[in-house]
């Protein structure tokens, strides 16, 4: 077990309580959104001097953040009223906003490598939809998928070296590949996994393998190359709350070498929050490794942790929290 100390923070305070809901890096600093409506950047080395920039949104509510290329600093925002933006954050400038769909954006993944924008909507008369955008010249609409799922698509994710291939995850209990090379709706979908429970994320963790979490916590991973008629997951976990003693899991994050995933799981009655390894086993089997798991004491107090994320060279932990707070975490 290795502890870490929180070094340093920034609050976010408002007429009513703020969420800071998800936080990424970028090459132009720490990129974060929140309740209040605001896209923020800060310096890394130095949260407590505030935000650098703060950009006011307009989605309606803001729902999503995601990269869509780090080293270029270009990050993308969506929301309640279907709407995306695209942000220059080193001209600390919005370069595009546009319609994506007709309902609630409740998802979003981005592929710099496809030039393309995946945003998945909630359950509206009847249809959840997948809608791909191409963002070439200027953001075009590519494809809409309507009939994937039957509820709320709440996780998207591309695959990590090929662009074509996007995991979609819905309120359905299914999680499916689609190849979106294919032209044809009927033909798009690859691979249906069945996880029975609404999911909460799911990504490629190798280049065959998904995981997929569930809003209860159910914990499973898929091989997409073996192909099972019933959509079965090879590895289950179960219901992570048991497993890992916690209340909940913010979400994972898969390690771009395909050697594993990190999940963020926390206990508000514990205010405390740990950082758990998903590790190959020399069974080539996945285990979570508790005995080296990385705890921050204290976390967001007695407040939800919403999101995670890294900067590796200079060995820090950021998280954002219910309380309003970003945080950043080191060892010692």
């Amino acid at each position: 077990m290795y502890t870490l100390t929180n070094i340093d923070q920034h609050h976010f305070s408002g007429p009513e309580d703020v969420y800071v809901l998800e936080a990424h890096r970028t090459a132009a600093g720490l990129a974060t959104v929140a309740s209040d409506q605001t896209l923020s950047l800060f310096d890394p080395a130095r949260l407590r001097t505030g935000p650098v920039a703060s950009l006011k949104t307009s989605h309606g509510n803001v729902t999503t953040l995601r990269v869509f290329d780090a080293g270029a600093s270009l990050a993308c925002t969506a929301g309640e009223d279907g709407s995306v933006g695209v942000w220059d954050l080193r001209q600390r400038s919005r370069v595009a906003q546009f319609a994506a769909g007709q309902a609630s954006i409740l998802s979003m993944a981005c592929s710099a490598g496809a030039q393309t924008i995946a945003v998945g909507t909630e359950l509206a008369n009847h249809v959840a939809s997948i809608h791909l955008w191409d963002v070439r010249s200027k953001p075009s609409p590519r494809a809409t998928y309507s009939e994937v799922h039957s509820d709320d698509v709440t996780s998207l994710a591309f695959h990590p070296s090929q662009p074509a291939l996007l995991v979609s995850g819905s309120a359905d209990g299914l999680v499916s590949v689609h190849d979106t090379a294919i032209a044809d709706e009927d033909e798009l979908t690859v691979q249906t996994l069945n996880h029975n429970a609404s999911i909460h994320d799911a990504a490629f963790l190798t280049p065959t393998e998904v995981f997929a979490l569930s809003h209860d916590e159910s914990f499973a991973l898929y091989d997409v190359a073996e192909e099972r008629t019933d959509g079965s997951a090879t590895q289950d976990f179960g219901d992570l709350r048991r497993v890992l003693g916690c209340q909940y899991v913010a979400n994972v994050t898969t390690k771009m070498d395909g050697s594993g995933g990190i999940l963020g799981a926390g206990a508000q009655d514990k205010q405390n929050f740990e950082l758990i390894f998903l590790a190959k086993t020399a069974d080539n089997s996945w285990a979570l490794d508790r005995n080296n798991r990385v705890v921050l004491p204290g976390a967001h107090g007695s407040e939800i942790v919403r999101s995670f994320c890294f900067f590796d060279d200079e060995q820090v932990v950021f998280t954002t929290g219910e309380d309003g707070n970003v945080k950043a975490w080191r060892a010692g």
